[in-house]
């Protein structure tokens, strides 16, 4: 809970002070030991820091960016996406991860997502694949991967490439092997509330091919691969030292954290097994989840969400209308109807509190709201 905040008082969504209180010594040295330097845009610390996370990730090399946005833009820009190119991905994400796209010159193709997972759906991309698509874009939603296997068999076998959006799973894997690592490159954000997050903006992309790699680093320095010569335009797109500086401190404990959120979902699921009218996401067999988000299928959400609102707990709706109805992609011309699951779940899905600080106690406060609300 936040600092100072009593049970009385209520559980909040998310606690972003406690983690940084517990740090504020480490914090300070970096920025610190920035000014100290004045590099403040790329360097040595942004440098470290692209060493660390790579060897974190399980991947040969990182590239730090200014945002999970920019993570994902110039990932695509990378693999040669151009106008005319279709490429599949799902609904119920964030909309940078179509935004990225469409800036890039594609075309965006939506799929349906799995019931249980509500990630992709691999029959669904199968279906999907048309003479223009060149590459499928993943998302490992809420810290749960998608089925990767049958998406890199897809891909293999039709010449595509595959995008893995990341944003909300650092340190998330497949049987095994690390989100990041399976496609042709991974997509990483940084954001304040997520599992590794700066104390503002930033991202990464990480990847195996040191071409993809070396645009991506000319095209987060406007195109330029040494100063003042431009190979092509590209963008201002740097990742600033003094968040690297910060990420660094942060990433030695992500481990830690990610276990304390599985903790907490462990809890929810034994507190919650009673109350069939709310459902948590699945945690398919393959996956080892870092629960980004702890979600689940309510009945009523909406009601029930108002119901803990009054009792000062915190939820958030992760993703209330999905893409493909949302005015920016009217141009499509898909309606209700066009993709069942994901707009069944996006009426239904409800955010719980989650952060690896969050108690036992309070994970109780939530689940006896929630039970009392469907007991009536």
């Amino acid at each position: 809970m936040a600092w100072g905040q009593s049970l009385a008082a209520g559980v909040p969504f998310l606690d972003l002070v406690a983690p940084h209180r517990a740090l504020e010594g480490e914090l300070v040295e970096a920025f610190r030991r920035a000014i100290r330097t004045a590099a403040f845009v790329g360097g040595p610390e942004v440098a470290a820091f692209e060493e660390d996370f790579a060897r974190f990730v399980g991947t040969p090399e990182a590239v730090a960016v200014n945002s999970g946005t920019d993570a994902l833009r110039f990932a695509y820009q990378a693999l040669g996406v151009r106008p005319g190119d279709e490429v599949i991905t799902v609904p119920n994400t964030f909309i940078a991860t179509t935004e990225a796209l469409t800036q890039a010159g594609a075309t965006v193709r939506f799929v349906d997502v799995e019931d249980g997972t509500l990630t992709m759906d691999p029959r669904a991309v199968a279906a999907a694949i048309g003479r223009r698509t060149v590459g499928l874009v993943p998302v490992h939603l809420y810290g749960q991967p998608a089925d990767m296997d049958p998406l890199l068999e897809l891909a293999q076998r039709r010449g595509l490439w595959i995008v893995e959006d990341a944003a909300q799973a650092h340190g998330a894997a497949y049987k095994g092997r690390g989100v990041g690592t399976m496609g042709a490159l991974g997509a990483f954000s940084f954001y304040p509330g997520k599992n590794l997050g700066a104390c503002g903006e930033g991202g990464a992309v990480v990847g195996r091919d040191p071409t993809h790699l070396d645009t991506v680093r000319r095209l987060r320095e406007h195109g330029q691969s040494r100063k003042y010569y431009h190979e092509t335009e590209g963008y201002n797109g740097r990742l600033h030292a003094i968040q690297a500086a910060f990420l660094r401190v942060k990433l030695p404990h992500l481990g830690a954290w990610n276990e304390g959120r599985r903790r907490v979902a462990a809890e929810y699921r034994e507190a919650l097994a009673g109350v069939p009218e709310a459902r948590p996401i699945a945690e398919a067999a393959y996956a080892s989840h870092v629960y980004h988000l702890f979600v689940i299928r309510a009945e009523r959400r909406d009601a029930l969400q108002a119901h803990l609102a009054a009792r000062h707990i915190g939820t958030g709706l992760h993703y209330p209308l999905p893409l493909h109805l949302q005015p920016a992609y009217r141009h499509l011309g898909l309606g209700r109807g066009a993709f069942p699951v994901a707009e069944a779940a996006a009426d239904q899905v409800l955010s719980l509190p989650m952060f690896p600080e969050l108690t036992a106690a309070q994970v109780e406060i939530v689940a006896d709201a929630i039970r009392a609300f469907y007991r009536g």
